[in-house]
């Protein structure tokens, strides 16, 4: 279970300071499980919807025609080639970019049509960049903690004793609970991803998006990661989660749907066990590709290519 949320009714921010929206509302609310187990209506359902979307900068099409829907307790991995759209489908998803055409969703509010700050604030975004932010000097738990002012270095902010437990309790669960005094220039690259995702779901977000959270590390750190994350998906009061990868193998156990990218265009999505198969896969990639899954762990690798007749022999 994630830590309980932060209860801050009535706190004053700071001047120059605002406090996250998301964290106020969490403060008002009862620390209750967020998916309901029974009939919810598809709209009430729906986190994100891309309907048509498109994206063109300096002439290029980033993504076309792009349909796709995650709703309330789902787990999705895009998968796809360098260069197939896939970060720039995360900052659609996430309402930091805006599409040339098509219309995006999120949160049953229409982007272009509502405030940004406040929508934003319910999604937690992490991407390479997020994990160089923070000052090298700053402690670990001042990284996750500030989040809820939605800044980088502890200033002037106040946090209560439930804004501690919380920070630490995200911090524990993605196995940094070690690490609560570290200053976090001083972390591995494996350890700064588990400190930046404890970091986005401070503020209880309903949406969770992480950038190639597995790019970089070794065999060990990857595999710390995914078992965390594994736990996280399992987790029903967890938020929706989209992960961006390269690599099958990158895909922790709990992912329930895949969507495939390749030239900006959906090449197919769905349930993870039909979509990450051998025939999508390939088409995704170019390239002819078998798929395995053991344990609900998925590998690839390029499919043998059939013999060649052998020549008659000379009569």
């Amino acid at each position: 279970m994630l830590p309980a949320r932060s209860v801050v009714p009535g706190r004053p921010p700071p001047a120059g300071r605002d406090r996250h929206p998301a964290a106020v509302r969490a403060a008002n609310a009862a620390p209750v499980a967020r998916f309901p187990t029974g009939n919810v209506s598809a709209m009430a359902d729906t986190i994100v919807s891309l309907d048509a979307v498109s994206v063109r900068r300096d002439g290029a099409a980033l993504l076309s025609d792009v349909r796709w829907t995650v709703t309330a307790g789902q787990r999705w991995v895009v998968l796809g080639p360098n260069g197939a759209g896939k970060t720039t489908l995360l900052l659609v998803a996430a309402g930091r970019l805006f599409p040339t055409a098509g219309a995006v969703d999120l949160f049953g509010s229409r982007l272009g049509s509502v405030d940004m700050r406040e929508l934003r604030y319910r999604v937690g975004l992490v991407s390479s960049a997020l994990t160089e932010t923070p000052p090298p000097e700053e402690r670990v738990l001042d990284v996750v903690l500030t989040a809820a002012w939605a800044v980088f270095g502890r200033g002037y902010e106040r946090y209560d004793e439930i804004d501690m437990a919380r920070a630490a309790g995200l911090l524990r669960q993605f196995g940094c609970g070690a690490l609560v005094d570290r200053r976090f220039g001083t972390l591995s690259e494996g350890e700064r991803k588990r400190v930046a995702i404890a970091r986005a779901l401070m503020t209880d977000p309903e949406l969770l998006l992480l950038d190639e959270p597995a790019a970089g590390l070794d065999l060990g750190a990857r595999e710390a990661l995914l078992r965390r994350l594994t736990r996280f998906a399992a987790d029903p009061t967890a938020p929706a989660m989209v992960m961006v990868s390269h690599h099958v193998e990158e895909i922790p156990v709990g992912v329930t749907h895949a969507l495939l990218l390749r030239d900006g265009r959906v090449v197919a999505a769905g349930p993870v066990q039909e979509t990450v198969t051998a025939g999508p896969l390939s088409e995704c990639f170019g390239i002819p590709l078998d798929v395995t899954v053991n344990g609900g762990r998925f590998t690839a690798r390029l499919a043998p290519r059939p013999p060649r007749p052998r020549a008659a022999a000379p009569a």
